[in-house]
């Protein structure tokens, strides 16, 4: 609480359990409908195609491991078609759980009280769109 964050949350089982299965017995893109989910209500925004940053391993101080996935997304502020027939658009409308937002430099982020990783995490989705690799250490 507190400190700066991006958009995240939790696969629910509502995001896929009451839909059609894509097989007989499977679903689809249930984390992908879970991430466009998430990103939708915290925001308001309808982001481009998703992509793969990291995964994340810890164990929680009550003993339970958590695997935690980061991914990116592409988004103007304008209505528009990112590749996959995904559509990005809208303006910034936060939920009851959010009270700010910024968009803003790597520069103006060494500023926030971020969440630990958060600047990390930024920082190579930035490498990644100037063409850079990320370390994979």
């Amino acid at each position: 609480p507190g400190k700066w964050t991006v958009p995240g949350g939790g696969l629910e089982v509502d995001d896929y359990i009451n839909t059609p299965k894509t097989t007989k017995d499977a679903w689809y893109f249930a984390l992908e409908k879970s991430l466009r989910r998430e990103v939708k209500e915290e925001t308001g925004l309808e982001v481009g195609d998703l992509k793969y940053l990291l995964d994340l391993t810890f164990i929680r101080p009550d003993d339970i491991p958590v695997i935690t996935f980061s991914f990116w997304a592409e988004y103007e502020p304008q209505k528009g078609s990112l590749g996959n027939n995904q559509e990005q658009s809208g303006e910034v409308e936060l939920d009851e759980d959010n009270v700010e937002y910024f968009w803003g430099t790597l520069e103006e982020l060494k500023e926030y009280d971020l969440i630990e990783g958060i600047y990390d995490e930024i920082e190579m989705v930035d490498n990644l769109i100037g063409g850079k690799t990320i370390n994979e250490e």
